[in-house]
């Protein structure tokens, strides 16, 4: 194929890769959806065929969802995340369901299906994964809420220098509300960074000079810092056991350090057969707080502009074809891009001209942290209109070269 060929076929995918995002559909707490499912009965026993029939409807139904919540090529460049990651669990998303009618046609059976779909918790996944669409406007923040239940010696949180084993309600709670309402909630699960891999340490839970600190490495804008935590009260309901909770938090602004909310609430709560009275009472206060934080966010929250620049990525390596792909789908999931345009296309090489919200630094921080299958990259030069990116070998272990990345500026990635 001759390079002016290549340049044709190069400039179609990049074009498909790189339109401008579509419009999601709205979060919601759940969605109502209705879907089929198909089972053949060959070898199975009727009741076997049902099941299948009904976890294929569901299946189907968390696909639709997840067509819902994000663009058309967000969906595209993410289809091995949501059949590798999403749909294994699909049930996992599903709230409640009933078979509203059942048949069997050529030696299949047939189910139609209502599910209601927890769109929130989808969201939270998916930007947690880096994959959902958060708002523009809205800030990225990171939260740092300490846990401590009425069964908890001690509060459980995951940074620190000695953290507890964490899973925090509070924490799932908030980032749940706070998805649904477009803000980009980071550093989740198995995505919490180590503060020690940035040389940040904690003097205690809630230092706010640390706080802010990892706040910045993360590139984020607002990080809350506090503690969500229950005990039996003293006194009781009807002889039911009362428990009372307490939930304090702090919203710090991560390039003055200030406080731009902070609100403390209350709320009491017993058993009922669905969650323990703790666990209910911190729900209660978690609601109260967010309320309230949510309407001061609102009161001073100014939205950082972020004017596009251009600049030019240069890059190269050997078997550059496959890794070139597997870069440019990295791309499509990037926050900030607004346009990519191929200016030189080679067998070993290759040139862009991009359109992003924010400075080179910002951008190479954020493909940095992106992996590959069989191979990484590095930034080989780095200025403020360039950018130099070589694909490496996994098993490249040549001397390290000084990182061109500048580390210590609060700069923010974009949205």
């Amino acid at each position: 194929m001759g390079i002016r060929k290549q340049a044709v076929v190069w400039a179609a995918m990049l074009a498909l890769l790189f339109l401008g995002p579509g419009g999601a559909g709205a979060t919601t707490d759940e969605l109502q959806i209705w879907t089929t499912g198909v089972q053949s009965i060959t070898g199975k026993e009727i009741p076997e065929a049902r099941q299948a029939a009904v976890s294929d409807a569901l299946k189907q139904a968390v696909s639709l969802a997840f067509v819902r919540l994000v663009p058309p090529r967000t969906f595209a460049a993410n289809l091995e995340f949501l059949h590798a990651r999403i749909l294994p669990a699909a049930e996992d998303y599903i709230s409640t369901f009933r078979v509203l009618g059942e048949a069997t046609y050529d030696d299949t059976y047939l189910v139609g299906v209502e599910s209601h779909v927890q769109s929130g918790l989808l969201a939270q996944v998916l930007a947690t994964a880096g994959i959902f669409d958060a708002d523009a406007d809205r800030p990225r923040i990171l939260l740092l809420i300490a846990e401590q239940t009425a069964s908890d010696l001690l509060p459980r949180y995951w940074w620190g220098n000695n953290p507890e084993p964490y899973h925090s309600h509070a924490e799932i709670q908030i980032t749940d509300k706070m998805t649904q309402n477009g803000f980009n909630v980071l550093a989740l699960g198995e995505h919490r960074p180590d503060p020690r891999d940035y040389g940040i340490q904690f003097r205690s839970i809630y230092d706010s000079g640390a706080a802010v600190a990892l706040a910045q490495e993360l590139d984020v804008d607002l990080v809350v810092l506090g503690r969500a935590g229950a005990t039996e009260s003293g006194n009781p309901m009807d002889d039911d056991t009362v428990f009372d909770a307490v939930v304090r938090l702090t919203m710090l602004d991560v390039t003055t350090g200030k406080p731009v909310a902070d609100c403390e609430h209350q709320a009491a709560a017993k058993a009922n057969a669905d969650q323990p009275g703790d666990l209910r009472a911190i729900a209660r206060a978690v609601d109260l707080a967010y309320a309230d934080l949510s309407a001061q966010l609102d009161q001073s929250w100014i939205p950082k502009k972020r004017e596009p620049v251009t600049f030019t990525i240069q890059i190269q390596g050997n078997q550059f074809l496959p890794r070139f792909i597997a870069l440019e789908k990295q791309f499509a999931k990037l926050p900030g891009i607004q346009n990519v345009v191929p200016r030189e296309i080679g067998s070993d090489q290759a040139v862009l001209e991009m359109v992003y919200k924010g400075s080179t630094q910002q951008f190479a921080r954020h493909i940095m942290r992106k992996t590959f299958d069989g191979f990484a990259i590095e930034i080989a030069e780095l200025t403020e209109t360039d950018v130099r990116i070589r694909f490496i070998d996994e098993t490249d272990t040549g001397e390290p070269d000084e990182s061109p990345i500048p580390r210590a500026d609060n700069e923010k990635i974009p949205q």
